[in-house]
């Protein structure tokens, strides 16, 4: 907009937006997702962008964005240290760096600060940047090729980005992130915990058991012998009169 001030400003939003699966930067209008995990094909975005002036004007278009789903396992995941509203801000010169040394073209698929703090947009130091790479013939380049390229061009692309940022900056690489379970997995895991715990507490009942049956035994063999050793001893045991009971028996039979 060629106005000056406030009929010069202008601001971005998504109309009817009701899917959440993009959001767009008011200030910018950089586009970017916010859930696209496990979806595909096109999306028609209807973007409109109004000044600040007296009487605000309007204007709209529609973007297409196109997810292919199977590009997902050739994305590469950058860890940068900056804020993500602050990385936003910067997704061209990121984007011109990014392909100026790895010598590919370079797309930006997503930037998030956490799975769980995509809302707060300044909450943390860490912005995560997932990107994938074509080569000159429009091909996927593959993830591995993509993260040895970044390994041996990141004390080049580092010292580019403190450029761009005006600080110092680390860019890391990271696998994504999988996916948040399902609730047939989750309910599958905890049967599995469950029916092991089962599992385990029956073999400590049947073990539990055995001991003590053994012991039982034992305690009975053990009374077995006193009562066998208690009858030994009686046949030999000396009465009153000083004579061993055994004799008087003889003594009798004979007589």
């Amino acid at each position: 907009d060629p106005d000056s001030g406030d009929n010069g400003l202008l601001l971005y939003s998504l109309v009817n937006n009701q899917m959440n699966e993009f959001d767009i930067d008011e200030n910018t209008g950089q586009i970017f997702t916010v859930s696209v995990a496990g979806k595909a094909g096109t999306f028609h975005l209807e973007v409109q962008a109004a000044d600040q002036g007296i009487g605000r004007l309007t204007a709209r278009t529609t973007v297409n964005v196109t997810i292919d789903s199977s590009s997902t396992n050739n994305m590469v995941l950058v860890v940068l240290n900056q804020k993500i509203n602050v990385v936003e801000k910067h997704i061209a010169e990121l984007k011109r760096v990014l392909e100026d040394y790895l010598a590919w073209n370079v797309y930006i698929v997503d930037v998030y600060s956490s799975e769980f703090e995509r809302k707060a947009r300044s909450s943390t130091d860490v912005t995560y940047v997932k990107i994938i790479a074509f080569d000159k013939a429009n091909q996927e380049v593959p993830a591995e090729e993509v993260k040895r390229k970044l390994r041996e061009q990141k004390s080049n692309i580092e010292r580019e980005l403190e450029k761009v940022f005006s600080v110092s900056v680390t860019a890391a690489i990271e696998e994504a992130p999988a996916d948040s379970a399902t609730p047939e997995l989750v309910a599958t895991i905890v049967l599995g915990v469950l029916l092991a715990c089962t599992l385990i507490a029956f073999l400590a009942y049947l073990l539990f058991t055995t001991k003590r049956k053994r012991k039982d035994e034992q305690q009975h063999l053990v009374k077995k012998q006193d009562e066998i050793m208690e009858g030994i001893d009686n046949l030999c045991a000396i009465d009153r009169n000083g004579s061993l009971k055994s004799l008087e028996k003889l003594e009798h039979v004979k007589n």
